[in-house]
């Protein structure tokens, strides 16, 4: 299969995504590593946009030809942590591989701090065992801190994690790459 990268849009979400939306938060495969379960309904899929990612401060739904394929989540922290926020994102299955994940986390970084010009880092903890979102990130320009060990609960198993940053200083380097 071969993307036409240029055709990789990010939106907010919208209720009618409900359908395209349970294709990649419904497969196991793709929420193994995110905090939330596996959807397995069309209902719990509305009831989710509509509590969870509407509401969310920036949630983004990555898009072809305006379909939703995945997500792209970036949560500011507030007060004394106004300067970081927490990233994340998600992709269905059929288009890992693509580059579709690498260029939809560079859009999102790109426009993130335009729209949240006090916030300087960014945050990405990626499970050990996860090496697709360690190159995506890598590959985006987040630069790898370390590993916090036994650090989160994932699935109900304590798990290490890597820290990744990118900071909105690291934007001019990673800019040609967009």
């Amino acid at each position: 299969m071969e993307i036409n990268l240029s055709k990789i849009t990010l939106r907010p979400f919208k209720l009618d995504d409900a359908d395209d939306f349970l294709l990649f938060a419904g497969d196991d495969q793709v929420t193994k590593y995110l905090r939330w379960k596996t959807l397995v309904s069309r209902e719990e899929a509305l009831t989710h946009i509509k509590d969870v990612c509407i509401p969310h401060p920036w949630r983004r739904s990555i898009c072809i030809d305006d379909r939703s394929i995945g997500f792209v989540s970036i949560f500011p922290f507030s007060g004394d942590d106004s300067c970081r926020a927490n990233f994340g994102y998600g992709v269905a299955v059929k288009y890992w591989g693509h580059g579709i994940a690498t260029k939809a986390v560079k859009m999102a970084v790109s426009q993130f701090f335009v729209d949240f010009p006090n916030v300087v880092r960014l945050e990405a903890f990626v499970d050990v065992d996860n090496k697709g979102s360690q190159r995506v990130v890598e590959k985006a320009g987040f630069e790898k801190e370390g590993m916090l060990r036994k650090y989160a609960y994932l699935k109900g198993k304590l798990r290490d994690l890597f820290l990744y940053s990118f900071l909105s200083t690291d934007f001019p380097a990673a800019e040609g790459n967009v």
